[in-house]
């Protein structure tokens, strides 16, 4: 294979080192594409760990699609719809729907001898997807829902709740309705749960979902609403259209998105830290690479004035620089690959960071590494990179070949 001249030169140019001073400034610019890819990687892989994690959460407690009543009610204290086995039929005919489960809501007040607290009764059927909180539980066990004859008086709480109350595996509490008259309710604690987002395990405890019709005074057939997965978060949007065109009028849909908008929020504004990350570390890059290549252009200035001597034109001598500087910024890039790799595998696997659950909701920094991101990290820094050397290198036209060599 025939190598092109400019290519050739730069690759002989780049086995050579240069006076000590231009060797370390060298070294220091490839070790800063290198922190950069690294810090650029890592931040992508934590951010988007921390907002999968989050989510997971979110979606943990309500599904990703709510199916309710249409009206201008916001609170807890829901109006009933009625089961529809059709509707249901339909909803898992749908394309990304992967589970349904009906539920029903109740406000309320904890009560103990010591203390109170508000609470949101979330009652749940046999159907409940559990598996979010048995990756959360604490102590005990989820509400043993199986029997068809008889509600069950159990209640599932957090570890928050817990400590508020001071409950404990087995104790009695008792739930006040704001109502007149006052009616109260007596629960069993089955189990305690810690999901980590304080925000959620405040409000909710879950119970029978006959417990809380009978709380609501409504028939068997009446609930809050339905639940739905899907098994692709990024088509939420597109599902949830799909299931607003096939509603009756007096139903509405909501994402999880529309019923948590602050915490959905906040985590949207980790994409802009990033963005302002990767921002900054592709300026440091650019920055360095262009003192680089015109510390090579000045330092081989004497070898410039000669090849124009013999009639290589700029374009030619520019290229040789571009090479010697691309090969610098790919090997940075490699090296920047490895150790954002190593860091982001070590802390998966071992979980060396850790965090206060109290400020970030989870106990480790979460990483969530995808093939796509790392290969658009990489090749746009280098196009990037590319570009921006294309403006030293025409430095070399201002060379004139007979300054360039008249020591020599």
């Amino acid at each position: 294979m025939r190598l092109s001249f400019p290519y050739f030169l730069a690759k002989r140019l780049s086995l050579q080192k240069g006076s000590g001073s231009s060797q370390l400034i060298i070294s220091i610019a490839m070790g800063a594409v290198a922190l950069s890819i690294a810090v650029m990687i890592v931040a992508i892989a934590i951010v988007k760990g921390y907002q999968s994690e989050i989510r997971g959460k979110i979606i943990g407690f309500s599904t990703h699609i709510q199916v309710s009543r249409l009206d201008m009610n916001n609170s807890f204290e829901t109006s009933p719809i009625y089961r529809d086995s059709l509707l249901e039929k339909l909803l898992l005919s749908k394309n990304g729907i992967v589970h349904l489960q009906p539920y029903s809501t109740k406000p309320g007040i904890l009560k103990t001898e010591e203390d109170f607290t508000g609470v949101v009764l979330k009652g749940v059927d046999a159907t409940f997807d559990w598996t979010f909180f048995k990756q959360h539980l604490q102590k005990g066990t989820i509400p043993n829902l199986k029997n068809k004859n008889q509600s069950s008086v159990d209640i599932f709480i957090s570890q928050a709740l817990a400590n508020k109350l001071k409950l404990n595996i087995g104790d009695a509490v008792l739930l006040y309705l704001a109502q007149s008259p006052p009616r109260v309710r007596k629960f069993t604690i089955c189990g305690i749960y810690n999901s980590g987002l304080t925000e959620l395990d405040e409000i909710y405890a879950f119970v029978d979902m006959r417990q809380v019709q009978k709380l609501n005074s409504w028939n068997e057939f009446a609930i809050s609403g339905y639940e739905l997965a899907v098994n692709n978060y990024t088509q939420l949007d597109v599902v949830s259209n799909q299931i607003a065109e096939i509603l009756p009028y007096h139903l509405q849909v909501k994402t999880i998105r529309n019923l948590y908008p602050q915490l959905f929020d906040w985590l949207g504004l980790l994409d802009l830290n990033v963005w302002v990350i990767i921002t900054l570390m592709i300026i440091v890059a650019c920055i360095n690479m262009i003192t680089v290549l015109l510390i090579l252009i000045i330092e081989r200035g004497n070898m410039i004035g000669l090849l124009k001597a013999m009639g290589a034109q700029n374009k030619t001598i520019s290229s040789v620089f571009i090479y010697m500087a691309s090969y610098l910024v790919i090997s940075g890039m490699v090296i920047g690959n490895i150790i954002a790799l190593s860091v982001c595998l070590s802390q998966q696997y071992f979980g060396w960071f850790k965090l206060s659950p109290d400020a970030y909701y989870l106990t480790q920094v979460p990483i969530q590494l995808e093939a796509m991101d790392i290969l658009l990290i990489n090749v746009g820094s280098f196009v990037i990179c590319y570009v921006v050397l294309l403006l030293p290198a025409a430095f070399v036209s201002r060379i004139k070949p007979i300054k360039a060599i008249k020591f020599q």
